[in-house]
């Protein structure tokens, strides 16, 4: 019996200890994004996409240029293969398809809060989103594993990678098992950003899906 309880007791601190030091890494990995996101007003960066599929296969490649200016405005860029553009102007979203010449809007709502675009330039807090989970060291790359507290949103989790206190990776892995992995380069802290670069205009002839009033 004193066996027994012995090999009982050390299990449970055994335990105690996996849960004190998940805790502590999901700590590390909070206060490693909150220190990213501290005092950030602006960022632009290239990046490289690639969507693998559920087997891990690559699907699609893709690339081009990101642009943020909080709160609540963002713009991707995408130039190869094919040309996208999607722009966050503070109160909608535009995405515009230029081989289909077609943009579709959306209202800037509560239920965009817990995307990862949003993460990085919206004007809530980490806390009011995401839980952070997780957090490792892999190589040079410090990594921060994040679930939305909403459950209305396309993402499962996302993952950003640091090296050192720059942004260089970020994973999103969608409920259909696609994971979309992005790497950035030149990435520049609050650069001085033209707020023309977040409004949108319609290109002639292209047709539109959506409600496109402020109101």
């Amino acid at each position: 019996m004193t066996r027994f309880l012995n090999l009982a007791a050390a299990l449970l601190l055994t335990m105690m200890a996996h849960v004190t030091h998940a805790a502590s890494d999901a700590a590390a990995g909070q206060q490693k994004v909150e220190g990213f996101l501290q005092g950030l007003q602006s960022l632009q960066a290239q990046f490289k996409q690639t969507l693998t599929d559920r087997n891990g296969l690559t699907v699609e490649e893709a690339s081009g240029t990101l642009a943020i200016r909080r709160p609540d405005r963002f713009r991707w860029d995408y130039r190869e293969p094919n040309e996208q553009v999607i722009v966050a102007d503070g109160s909608r979203i535009w995405l515009y398809d230029a081989d289909l010449e077609q943009v579709t809007v959306r209202k800037l709502d509560d239920t965009l809060s817990a995307t990862p675009a949003m993460l990085l330039s919206g004007q809530g807090n980490l806390q009011d989103n995401f839980n952070v989970t997780q957090s490792s060291q892999e190589g040079a790359v410090f990594w921060v594993r994040m679930q939305p507290k909403r459950d209305d949103t396309d993402f499962k989790w996302v993952r950003l990678g640091f090296e050192g206190s720059a942004l260089k990776f970020m994973q999103l892995a969608d409920k259909l098992g696609q994971t979309t992995n992005l790497e950035f380069s030149q990435l520049e802290r609050n650069p001085a950003l033209d707020p023309s670069r977040f409004t949108f205009t319609v290109p002639p002839g292209a047709d539109v899906i959506g409600d496109t009033s402020r109101n």
